[in-house]
């Protein structure tokens, strides 16, 4: 039989561990102030979110945060569409969303908040067979043209990072394959998985080893929502802890993607 005081502790500590900060009024006008939360989900990103061509139903990591989320507050989800994440952050001044998933950025930092990252996306190169580079390390050399779809979370951490290469930002992936197979850039800047589909359209093509940096997913909502930002905190951090961002990455065969640590 656990002594009293060692009894204590121990139900103490599950408590913490399942307890959930207090939904108050403020925490609803930021997340659902009509009643719902408008969730802006960025469909170009099909590791997060994807639409069954038969059923058009939604699924991937953001789709089951965002389907919990509304389960927690009891209220309905509605799904903003986005088919760029140029659109959906330009969007986060204009109240067309609550939430919206995508990669934190200290641009996008001006007009959002995020919480920390839910999960971790490997963003690596891309180059034709016959390419010297070898792993993600060299591209940053003189005289190397590295091209990525405009204002995504990798192209915005290239631009402050490259140091000797030349940054060609194209509109989509699709037009930044085409400069490469055109030959007229190097190497082609992505998630590991996206670059393994647009590998199978170009023959001949590898992805080099290692990354350049792995893209934080996080939650954000528009600046001043400081209540519901932190209850979304707490609501990303329960998800990881409990296996629900691992189960949701699961469902999505990607590769390249992992659970983000727990934030500090």
């Amino acid at each position: 039989m656990l002594r009293p005081i060692v009894l204590a502790c121990t139900l103490l500590l599950t408590s913490c561990a399942t307890t959930m900060p207090e939904i108050t009024s403020a925490v609803r006008n930021d997340l659902a102030p009509t009643g719902k939360v408008r969730a802006g989900i960025n469909y170009g990103n099909f590791i997060l979110a994807q639409k069954d061509k038969a059923t058009g139903e939604s699924r991937g990591v953001a789709i089951d945060l965002a389907n919990e989320l509304g389960r927690r507050l009891g209220v309905p989800v509605e799904i903003v569409a986005y088919n760029s994440v140029a659109a959906l952050g330009d969007a986060a001044p204009t109240g067309a969303w609550d939430i919206a998933f995508l990669g934190s950025d200290p641009v996008r930092e001006r007009i959002m908040s995020f919480t920390p990252a839910y999960v971790e996306l490997d963003a690596t190169y891309l180059v034709p067979q016959a390419s010297r580079l070898r792993t993600a390390a060299e591209a940053d050399r003189a005289g190397v043209r590295i091209t990525a779809q405009a204002r995504a979370n990798y192209e915005l951490y290239l631009q402050r990072n490259l140091k000797k290469a030349q940054l060609v930002p194209a509109p989509n992936n699709d037009a930044a394959l085409a400069l490469l197979a055109e030959g007229k850039v190097d190497a082609l800047a992505g998630l590991t998985e996206g670059l393994m589909q647009l590998g199978a359209k170009l023959p001949g093509s590898r992805i080099v080893e290692g990354r350049f940096m792995a893209v934080q997913q996080s939650i954000a909502v528009p600046k001043g929502r400081d209540a519901g930002l932190a209850y979304l905190r707490s609501v990303v951090e329960d998800a990881k802890s409990s296996g629900l961002v691992a189960r949701a990455v699961a469902k999505t065969g990607a590769r390249g993607v992992s659970t983000a640590p727990r934030a500090k």
